[in-house]
């Protein structure tokens, strides 16, 4: 089974990322606005017993945090992605540190971990510039509290739905 592991953002930075991604971002239905911080991966049954302690241990060294939405940007031209940008990526990198190390390590990442809102993705160059230049020029200043983080898995319709919340409790 896939599993993977995300911050949701508050329902005010929700409601806004998903008036942009009804229209651009084919994952729209599959998966409420997030943060990744794993990527999905193939878990054994196995794997799974023997993360969750490690998930657990991450969520008692590390405090809830705020995160600042200031911008939207994009990953062009390495992906055609445009996304909700933070103001401050260092208490998302901490997060994401704390959980990908050890044996959660992710060893064939293939770019360095930018936290981020996706609202857009899989555009060709034309939309991206396009949607790039409408947002681009609308000011963004949204907070969000971040206290918990998800264990997810997909469900064979290809959906996302929690499988396990951790508390930030240090």
């Amino acid at each position: 089974m896939k599993f993977g592991i995300a911050v949701f953002p508050s329902k005010e930075i929700q409601d806004l990322a998903n008036s942009y991604r009804k229209r651009y971002d084919p994952h729209y239905s599959l998966i409420q606005p997030h943060l990744t911080i794993r990527e999905k991966e193939d878990w054994s049954e196995e794997q799974l017993r023997h993360t969750i302690p490690k998930l657990e241990r991450a969520a008692e060294a590390l405090a809830p945090f705020t995160i600042h939405f200031n911008r939207f940007s994009s990953f062009y031209p390495v992906n055609n992605v445009v996304y909700m940008a933070l103001s401050d990526t260092e208490p998302m990198k901490r997060l994401y540190e704390t959980i990908c190390s050890e044996e959660l390590a992710e060893v064939k990442r293939a770019y360095s971990y930018t936290p981020h809102l996706t609202i857009g993705q899989e555009m060709n160059s034309d939309e991206l510039h396009d949607v790039l230049a409408s947002v681009k020029a609308k000011p963004l200043d949204l907070s969000s509290r971040i206290d918990r983080f998800h264990l997810l898995y997909q469900t064979e319709n290809g959906a996302w739905t929690a499988h396990q919340s951790f508390l930030l409790r240090g």
